[in-house]
């Protein structure tokens, strides 16, 4: 055997002809400089009057030793993609310079320049202005570019961007130079949409929705600039401020089938924390904002099987006349945690224990590497994955357009959304990193701008703070802050490894799997990795090798361990209490060939009717077994063992070495063979198939019960499986034996009998 820990071993190559790096999806060829993204960016705050600047801008790539390379470049797609037509990788220390002009839209109060997302220090210049800087390459962010617009005519735009990729400490997710194993091609510069929005002087800027499933829906509206009056107040504990009611107020409208169906209105308040001059003027205002809460009757709860959404509307109203106004939706959604009749906890939703299960979703595509080549594309993976019965997606190390998680919203996906990683890593045991100032505040400020930027999507249901130890520091304080600054969601602190114990997750990475943490009367039960079985499907792969955590030759090879893993799993769902399991994953991406489907969506690789059925087969009513000669996974039993002839020694299950993975070593074997013996005493007789063998081997095993085989395997497993023994035993007293021979890497055996009712 290898040692497995997670993701970072890859089990099994493969060697074909393939398409390489100019593999294409099939929405590729209908891309073009017209029609690229070209759907409004931000579907929760929409406004009739925009622009969409994508399209053929010119690109300078200008190298440190002062040479420099012109380019035709496709935005929003990364530099480095083929979609862009340029599809080559800058170097770290490489400046990125976009240029192009557009006309100044028609004028009615100010002008934004909105980014959705650029990757990763940006500087933007107006008409050889500086209009603003942004570091960051996940989050969406935004100038107000009036000033430095001419009254009328040609507009010229300059976007300078310097990505240090993995050279830097900031967020990058599985972005590298050198690609290769589980992490994948950079993303450089813009690669999402680039838009103009006209909005008047005094704006809606901001709305923040919380809905809670009583019906009752508390929005802010932030505003630019409100003018009012001031009304002198005290912040308490002796500090004083300015409150500022102005003369403009918010009314809001909940609309369900075109009918509004609750109205609520609030003035806009400004609240300036450091209070006012000698003079008594205001010095700088902060929470410009209206408050409204309202009241919906009966009110339709948002889930999977029902994805109900209700339509907001924002109006800016000053002396009866509508200043501003912008369209939005929410849902009534609840996720929490609630103790079954065992006391462990589980994931509930809409205060209902709600297994949630879906592909691990890494976003990269063979032609826009980071950028899907359409919406329709990015609908596609959405589809299938509803198709194949999955309710939940956790989004792996990326962040998305704001229109994915749209989808999601009104299609019915849970997400878990995982923070990118950046910085160095620890292993398993290793203590947190310590990041300098610079990376800390790094880290911070994009955690932070993730969650507002994304937190008003009901489908997102869980923040993932870190994978695998990758950046992971300050974990306990980390936690406690995003549990404050979002009491609306889930905190899996830390998926894979280094738990420190935080968090509303205990969740581990099981390959192939599956398996589950211990009990734990705290936390949910969080299978955040499994499977990755691997299939090459020459024509349709990034290079002519790659890998798979586990490999098959064959279509049908494929599905059958995939529906033996999901039967194996339904298993845990009962005990120890398993909430949730993410199988790696939706698709193949470059090298590593484990994905349902291939990387660039041509196939799915097994058969979708019996995939489909083995999933559905996790939403029924969970198995149960009755422990008749107990494992030592929580209880240590004793056995009689030999690790060579000679005399019987006593010692308590399990035995093998700590490091294997999901071992529960209580004596140590590390010598080639081990021989295992204890008797049991059966109360009644069983049939054939009454009995099951629950295991766990590493390597070679044989199973014996009296002188009978009733098992044998090579190989070995990561967890313990439940086997039906197709023999009858008859009352009374018998012996249980086991040969468990070691190859390589770790080793590991203890074994059990259970009667399962299904």
């Amino acid at each position: 055997m290898l040692q497995r820990l997670c993701c970072f071993l890859c089990l099994g190559c493969f060697a074909h002809s393939s398409l390489g790096q100019n593999l294409q999806t099939r929405w590729a060829a209908g891309v073009t400089p017209e029609n690229a993204h070209r759907e409004y960016p931000r579907p929760q705050m929409v406004r009739p009057g925009w622009v969409n600047l994508n399209g053929l801008w010119d690109l300078t790539i200008a190298h440190a030793d002062g040479t420099s390379s012109k380019h035709s470049i496709l935005v929003p797609f990364p530099v480095e993609s083929q979609l862009s037509r340029v599809h080559v990788v800058p170097a770290p220390s490489d400046k990125l310079i976009y240029r192009r002009t557009f006309t100044r839209p028609r004028p009615t109060g100010r002008v934004l320049l909105h980014f959705e997302a650029v990757d990763w220090a940006t500087t933007v210049r107006i008409n050889g202005t500086t209009v603003g800087s942004h570091r960051g390459g996940y989050g969406p962010f935004s100038f107000d570019i009036t000033a430095a617009l001419r009254p009328s005519g040609t507009q010229r735009l300059e976007v300078e961007v310097r990505d240090p990729s993995d050279t830097g400490p900031q967020p990058r997710g599985k972005q590298v130079m050198k690609p290769g194993g589980i992490f994948y091609t950079s993303t450089s510069g813009i690669w999402q949409t680039v838009w103009l929005e006209s909005v008047p002087i005094r704006s809606i800027e901001s709305i923040s929705v919380t809905a809670t499933n009583n019906g009752l829906v508390q929005l802010q509206a932030g505003i630019s600039e409100p003018p009012g009056l001031y009304a002198q107040f005290d912040f308490g504990g002796g500090k004083r401020g300015v409150r500022r009611k102005s003369d403009y107020f918010v009314r809001t409208e909940v609309l369900a089938s075109g009918k509004a169906i609750a109205r609520g209105q609030g003035d806009v308040l400004d609240m300036v924390s450091d209070g006012v001059d000698e003079k008594g003027r205001w010095t700088s205002a902060t929470n410009v904002q209206a408050n409204i809460n309202l009241q919906v009757k009966k009110p339709n709860l948002w889930s999977p099987e029902h994805p109900f959404i209700y339509n907001l509307r924002f109006s800016l109203i000053r002396r009866g006349k509508v200043v501003d106004q912008v369209k939005s939706y929410f849902a009534f959604r609840d996720i929490s945690l609630v103790r079954d009749k065992t006391g462990q906890q589980r994931i509930a939703l809409n205060g209902k224990p709600y297994f949630m299960v879906g592909p691990l979703d890494q976003g990269f595509w063979p032609d826009g590497i980071y950028t899907a080549p359409s919406e329709a594309a990015m609908k596609y993976d959405l589809d299938v994955t509803k198709r194949l019965g999955f309710n939940m997606i956790r989004k792996h190390v990326k962040v998305e357009p704001d229109r994915w998680y749209y989808l999601c919203d009104k299609m019915g996906i849970l997400v878990m959304q995982d923070m990118p990683s950046g910085d160095r890593g620890i292993g398993p045991n290793d203590p947190d990193i310590v990041r300098s100032p610079e990376s800390a505040q790094i880290f911070r400020d994009e955690l932070k701008a993730m969650i507002d930027a994304r937190r008003n999507h009901p489908c997102i249901v869980s923040w993932v703070l870190y994978n695998e130890g990758w950046g992971q520091w300050d974990t306990a304080r980390m936690t406690q802050w995003l549990k404050k600054y979002d009491p609306s969601r889930l905190v899996d602190a830390t998926t894979g490894w280094a738990d420190r114990g935080v968090g509303d997750m205990n969740d581990v990475h099981v390959y192939p799997g599956p398996g589950a943490p211990p009990r734990d009367l705290k936390r949910a039960l969080m299978l955040g990795e499994f499977g990755g079985l691997g299939l090459p499907v020459p024509g349709h792969m990034w290079r002519a090798t790659g890998w798979g955590y586990q490999s098959f030759k064959t279509k049908q090879e494929l599905t059958d361990a995939f529906v033996r893993l999901l039967s194996d799993l339904r298993f845990l769902i009962a005990k120890p209490g398993l909430s949730g399991a993410v199988y790696t994953q939706t698709t193949d991406v470059e090298t590593e060939l484990n994905g349902l489907m291939t990387y660039d969506r041509a196939l799915i690789k097994m058969d979708e009717a019996r995939m489909r059925q083995a999933v559905r087969e996790l939403f029924l009513p969970p198995p149960t077994f009755t422990e008749i000669v107990p494992t030592s996974e929580s209880t240590p039993q004793t056995w009689e063992y030999q690790l060579a002839p000679g005399p019987w020694l006593h010692g308590p299950g399990g035995f093998g070495t700590p490091e294997t993975p999901g071992s529960v070593v209580r004596t140590r074997w590390d010598t080639e063979d081990i021989w295992l013996r204890r008797k049991f005493v059966l109360p009644k007789n069983y049939l054939a198939g009454d009995l099951w063998l629950r295991l766990s081997y590493d390597d070679d095993v044989e199973v014996r019960i009296d002188d009978k085989i009733v098992y044998t395997a090579p190989g070995w497993t990561t967890s313990y499986k439940l086997l039906p023994l197709q023999v009858g035993l008859a009352k009374g007293e018998h012996t249980l034996s086991i040969h468990c021979h070691q190859n390589e890497g770790g080793q590991y055996v203890d074994a059990g009998l259970v009667v399962v009712k299904q």
